[in-house]
């Protein structure tokens, strides 16, 4: 009910108010299960993409409290995700999170549907295509031999950058859909990481060739702490030279 809503309310809505293109969408199978692996750029990649894709499901993994939250906010939060495809997955515990998350995505693709899924882990915080995490899209690809289709999102930072509750109007973002990918020939191998590995940075070149991102060669987890770490130093540094700026202040106004 919530999705057929999203497609006939939220999709013509999108249209009208953002203009968004997309290119590629002969990419994406009328039918069968195929897992689409995006960048991740903006929160309202989840909904852009989701809503575009004409006739077709889409899901996507959310945090469970999306889901569980009371009062009108909470019910309206609730039915928003589940009205773009989310599916509430419980992530307490790193490792936990990810096994769920697997199993979450075979369940869909086994179910004949598309599975939507962004192999950096979060969003970017620059901008810029990082490294994709082993296991995810390619766990789920070996484990099905489902086709992965590389999708690129564009401009959606711009539209909605992070921190931002409202997206801008005069944004046009858009979505890049690329040829899907074939891993068959290492279906049954995913417990072998040389091959996740493998299979994952092969599915990130495509994306990063579609979105024309510069691509960074660490996790994206990893550049937002090393940020927030040297913004957490710059304040510190701030507060140090005022300190020593009131000092000096005082000591000539004690002359």
């Amino acid at each position: 009910m919530f999705y057929r809503l999203m497609k006939l309310i939220v999709a013509p809505l999108l249209k009208i108010f953002f203009r968004p293109w997309v290119d590629g969408m002969e990419n994406i199978p009328e039918e069968g299960p195929a897992i689409l692996a995006s960048n991740h750029l903006s929160f309202s990649d989840s909904f852009f993409l989701p809503a575009l894709i004409p006739r077709r499901r889409v899901t996507f993994i959310a945090k469970s409290e999306y889901f569980t939250g009371t009062g009108i906010k909470g019910k309206l939060t609730a039915a928003f995700f589940k009205g773009v495809g989310q599916l509430p997955v419980d992530r307490s515990g790193v490792r936990g999170a990810g096994e769920a998350a697997i199993r979450s995505g075979i369940e869909v693709i086994e179910r004949g549907e598309l599975f939507g899924v962004y192999p950096e882990g979060t969003r970017s915080p620059d901008g810029r295509l990082y490294r994709g995490k082993v296991g995810g899209v390619a766990r789920i690809a070996l484990a099905t031999g489902a086709p992965v289709i590389p999708v690129a999102m564009i401009d959606t930072e711009k539209l909605q950058p992070p921190g931002k509750v409202l997206p801008k109007l005069g944004v046009r973002p858009g979505i890049r859909i690329g040829r899907p990918m074939d891993f068959s020939r290492y279906h049954g191998m995913e417990n072998d990481r040389f091959i996740l590995r493998s299979v994952t940075d092969e599915v990130m070149y495509e994306i990063m060739r579609l979105s024309g991102q510069e691509y960074v060669d660490v996790y994206a987890t990893a550049a937002k702490r090393a940020m927030q770490e040297a913004r957490k130093q710059e304040k510190q540094l701030e507060k140090q030279q005022a300190k020593q700026g009131a000092q000096g202040t005082r000591d000539q106004q004690g002359q």
